[in-house]
């Protein structure tokens, strides 16, 4: 039986003002039913343009190669139209920033009800009877005062409730959340993700979780891609890429993050430079000018996959060293 969503050798090239730049480079990744894989990185590093690819929304001009299969269904060159039929239905995503997500002008009830009546023939009493059923699913406070509301209405957290029952309406088989909890406070935060992961557990979707937070991927993914300049340059299960960070760029992350008992005044570690424009790519290691363990070699060409254990995969030619 063919995995749920199988990428591979996936690029994909941008116009850009200064011509045409490769925003991905060879990613690829397998998922399964049941599956929670994270997609860690800076901002900047293609994981929402990785997303996209996926549910072919990419920018007007871009180009595609490789192959991206849903249950062996290839999707990459598949009409706009047959597209549409599996947007919303088979692959649903929960986009960043919720405000923007929703439509200003509707209720939440006519939003979450419109894929219903699209891919599932639903009436509109029947869409706006499954939509309250969504929205209690969800836990939304007030449930069925909330389906004539519009989404100026609501707090954040709320409106990020909405956006995940608009995700779920169909039932889809792939769901990718995308920053689901920017902009929310710590404890909406972790309420949204542990409600993603029990409706995940519940109907057994495949889940693909965006995130530049390290402490969400430990809570949350079952396996983990670290992803730097369009590239996956660390893969594996969580427990063991944690446990053994062999990517330079990994390491960094880690170490920047901000830790409970710092004496006061202590400064965050950083990782120097910045990463960098599309069309300034090295041709070698995309981490290599800012990496300290950088030597010729790491800029002549990318470094191929290297194992680190069972299942754990590292593209540095100097990560023992490390």
């Amino acid at each position: 039986m063919p995995e749920l969503l199988a990428v591979d050798d996936l690029w994909v090239t941008l116009n850009t003002a200064r011509g045409p730049a490769d925003a991905l480079r060879g990613v690829g990744f397998t998922l399964q039913r049941g599956d929670t894989v994270g997609l860690i990185g800076e901002s900047g590093c293609g994981k929402s343009i990785t997303a996209l690819a996926l549910m072919g929304l990419l920018p007007e001009g871009a180009r595609v190669a490789g192959s991206i299969r849903l249950q062996g269904q290839e999707l990459k060159d598949l009409p706009e139209a047959e597209l549409c039929a599996l947007r919303g239905n088979r692959i649903a995503m929960i986009f960043q920033e919720p405000m923007t997500a929703l439509n200003p002008l509707h209720t939440v009830g006519r939003q979450i009800g419109e894929s219903l009546r699209l891919h599932k023939g639903l009436s509109h009493a029947a869409a706006r009877a499954q939509a309250l059923r969504l929205l209690e699913r969800v836990q939304l406070p007030q449930a069925a005062q909330r389906l004539d509301a519009y989404p100026h209405q609501l707090s954040g957290g709320q409106r990020q409730r909405v956006v995940i029952a608009i995700a779920l309406a169909c039932g889809p088989d792939l769901l990718i959340a995308d920053e689901p909890t920017t902009a929310l406070d710590v404890t909406i935060q972790r309420e949204v993700l542990a409600l993603i992961r029990e409706l995940v557990r519940e109907d057994g979707m495949g889940l693909l979780l965006i995130s530049h937070d390290l402490g969400v991927m430990a809570d949350s993914v079952q396996r983990l891609l670290v992803m730097y300049g369009g590239t996956v340059v660390e893969s594996g299960p969580t427990a063991a890429v944690f446990a053994h960070l062999a990517h330079p760029y990994s390491r960094g992350l880690f170490a920047a993050r901000p830790r409970i008992g710092l004496p006061r005044g202590t400064r965050l570690a950083t990782i120097p430079g910045r990463v960098p424009e599309l069309a300034d790519l090295p041709p070698g290691c995309p981490f290599a000018d800012r990496c300290t363990l950088v030597v010729d070699a790491c800029r002549r060409a990318p470094p191929a996959p290297e194992p680190v254990a069972p299942g754990h995969v590292v593209r540095c030619i100097r990560w023992r060293e490390a």
